[in-house]
């Protein structure tokens, strides 16, 4: 039995969803091949547990697409990221989605593995994005998880 709720962001969750993407991402603003989205003015779902936010996942649409901008769980391996994606899959396949997308970094071995286990696969590989990406948003590190170098986008998909 899980112990939290999931439940779409609404406007009193603004000032913790900036936190959140800030201390998380480095700003609110999200870039996928070329492309600035502002995170925190996206769709969401927020993560509850008790009282307290626990995680956060953002998404954008357009056309049949769907994309997930921003994933966060704060508590990890409770389930809490598997609800989120399973709310925005819910979501997107009710309506005209038929493809479920997102973009993380060669160097985010976590997250390769967290999606990859979730029934997403490998779409492309954009060698040296984020080289432009640190153009549009310069706050993002050179180094990711275990010290290796962040330099290209990975694309991942799950067909609705």
């Amino acid at each position: 039995m899980k112990n939290f709720q999931i439940r779409p962001v609404n406007k009193d969750d603004h000032t913790w969803v900036v936190s959140l993407l800030t201390e998380h991402w480095g700003s609110t603003r999200m870039i996928t091949r070329g492309k600035v989205y502002q995170a925190d003015e996206l769709p969401g779902f927020v993560a509850v547990k008790g009282d307290k936010p626990a995680g956060l996942i953002t998404y954008r649409t357009e056309g049949n697409e769907c994309e997930i901008t921003s994933m966060n769980s704060l508590i990890e391996r409770i389930g809490i990221g598997s609800a989120l994606v399973e709310a925005v899959r819910q979501v997107v396949q009710a309506g005209w989605c038929r493809r479920l997308w997102l973009t993380t970094t060669n160097a985010n071995t976590p997250a390769l593995r967290f999606w990859q286990k979730r029934g997403f696969v490998l779409a492309a590989v954009y060698l040296n994005a984020v080289e432009e990406a640190r153009k549009l948003k310069p706050e993002i590190p050179l180094l990711g998880e275990d010290g290796i170098p962040i330099r290209d986008e990975i694309e991942l998909e799950m067909l609705l």
